[in-house]
C-alpha cells in the first residue's frame, strides 16, 4: 500500500487537536488515521479507541497507519504509538509502521534497541548460613590465590630489575618518589607533631603524680623512635598514596590502558607496579625519620612550655633513653610498611573492575587493607623484638 509523503496543511483542521480515526482495508487489515496536531500540549487520545475497535468483528490481525494529514508531531505522538504498540503486543496483532513519519519510525527504532526487561531487577536471594560460610571459603581461596600470583609477578620483577632487564622509566620513578617523599611532609609533620603532643601528655599525667615530668622525654623519645613514628608515618602512607596507587591503576584499568600494554608485550607489574614499590620502600624510612624527629619536638613542646623543663635538660634524656636499637627497629618496620603498603594499592588496583565505582572501591580496599597489614606486621615484630631481646 503505497503512502503519501507528509504535506504541511494550513487548514484549520489540520491546526486543531489530535484526532483518530480507524478504517479497514479489503484484507481485513486495520487502518489507523492520525491528523491533526499531535504535540505534548494537545490532548492525545488515551488508546480505549483502539481497544474498541479491536472488539469489534472480524478480529484484525495486522495494523497500519495513515498520516497524511498529520499537521506536527513531537514525543506526544511517539508516547501515544508506544501506548498503542503494547495494546498490539498483547492482543497478538503485528503493526506496520511504514505509514508513519520517518523521524518517528527512527525514534521507535531507537527505543525499542534495547527493551526494559521484566523482572530485572530481582530481590536478593536469601542464602543458608552453611552456603554463607561456602561462598566465603571459596571467596578466600580466590583471594589468596590473586594475592600469591601477585606477589610472585612482583618478586619476578623486582628479580629482573636487579639483573637490569626489567623495562620502567626513570622518570616515572623520579615522579613517584617525588609524590611519596616530599609531598608527603606536610601531613606527616602535622599527625606527627600531634602523636607526640598526646604521648607527652599522657605520660604527664601519670609522671607528674611522682614528681618524674623529666621522664616523658624517655616515653615521648622511646615510643616515637622505636614504633609511633614508623606506625603514623605508614597509616598516613596507606590512607594517602596507596589510595592513589589503587586509584590510578585502576582508572588505566578501566580505560583498558593495563590492557595495551599486555598487547604490547610490556608487563604492566613491571612498568607499574615496580617503580611504585621502589619508590615507597625508599621514601618510607626517610619518613619515619622525619616522623621521630617531629613527634620528639612536639613531646618538646609539651614539656618545656607546660611542664616547666630544660630544653637542654629534656634533650640530653631524650639521647640518653633512645637507642640505636629503638631507631633500627623503627627503620626496619617502616620499611616493611613501605612494602606492604605499595603491595596492597598495586593489588587492589590492578584486580579492579570495569567501572567507577569498583575503582572507589579499590581505593577503599586499599586503604583497609593497608592500614590491616602495618597493625600485624607490628603485632608480629614486636613479638619477635621481645623474643630475642631486642
Amino acid at each position: 500500500m503505497s503512502r503519501k509523503p507528509l504535506r504541511k496543511d494550513n487548514s484549520s483542521e489540520a491546526q486543531s487537536t489530535c484526532r483518530i480515526r480507524f478504517n479497514r482495508s479489503d484484507d481485513g487489515t486495520l487502518i489507523v488515521q492520525l491528523s491533526g496536531n499531535w504535540q505534548i500540549g494537545q490532548a492525545s487520545p488515551s488508546g480505549d479507541e483502539l481497544r474498541q475497535e479491536l472488539k469489534r468483528a472480524p478480529q484484525a490481525r495486522h495494523m497500519a497507519f495513515d498520516t497524511q494529514d498529520l499537521a506536527g508531531w513531537d514525543t506526544g505522538l511517539l508516547t501515544f504509538l508506544v501506548r498503542i504498540s503494547d495494546i498490539c503486543s498483547q492482543t497478538g496483532i503485528q503493526t506496520d509502521l511504514n505509514g508513519l513519519p520517518q523521524g518517528v519510525q527512527r525514534l521507535l527504532a531507537l527505543a525499542s534497541a534495547v527493551p526494559e526487561r521484566k523482572g530485572a531487577r530481582k530481590k536478593p536471594q536469601r542464602i543458608s548460613f552453611i552456603a554463607g560460610i561456602g561462598e566465603a571459603a571459596i571467596g578466600f581461596v580466590h583471594s589468596t590465590r590473586e594475592i600469591t600470583d601477585f606477589i610472585g609477578e612482583a618478586f619476578i620483577s623486582f628479580a629482573r630489575l636487579v639483573l637490569g632487564r626489567a623495562r620502567l622509566r626513570r622518570s616515572d620513578l623520579l615522579a613517584i618518589i617525588q609524590e611519596c617523599g616530599a609531598r608527603a611532609l606536610p601531613i606527616v609533620t602535622l599527625i606527627s607533631v600531634l602523636v607526640g603532643l598526646i604521648l607527652a601528655f599522657v605520660g604527664a599525667i601519670q609522671l607528674k603524680v611522682f614528681g618524674a615530668q623529666i621522664y616523658v622525654a624517655d616515653l615521648v623519645g622511646i615510643g616515637m623512635v622505636r614504633e609511633m613514628g614508623a606506625i603514623m608515618a605508614g597509616i598516613i602512607m596507606a590512607g594517602r598514596t596507596g589510595a592513589a596507587f589503587a586509584a590510578q591503576l585502576g582508572t588505566m584499568q578501566v580505560n583498558e590502558e593495563i590492557d595495551a600494554l599486555k598487547t604490547l608485550g610490556i608487563s604492566p607489574v613491571e612498568f607499574l607496579v615496580l617503580p611504585r614499590l621502589i619508590a615507597l620502600a625508599l621514601m618510607m624510612p626517610l619518613l619515619c625519620v622525619y616522623a621521630d624527629l617531629m613527634g620528639i619536638i612536639g613531646g618538646l613542646i609539651v614539656g618545656v612550655g607546660m611542664l616547666d623543663l630544660n630544653i637542654i635538660e629534656y634533650c640530653n634524656h631524650t639521647r640518653e633513653a633512645v637507642s640505636l636499637n629503638d631507631f633500627w627497629i623503627g627503620i626496619f618496620m617502616s620499611a616493611v610498611f613501605g612494602v606492604l603498603v605499595a603491595l596492597a594499592g598495586c593489588l587492589r588496583g590492578m584486580h579492579c573492575g570495569r567501572s567507577a565505582s569498583d575503582v572507589g572501591d579499590a581505593a577503599t580496599s586499599a586503604v583497609v587493607t593497608g592500614i590491616v597489614c602495618i597493625i600485624v606486621s607490628t603485632a608480629i615484630i614486636t613479638i619477635i623484638c621481645d623474643v630475642i631481646g631486642i
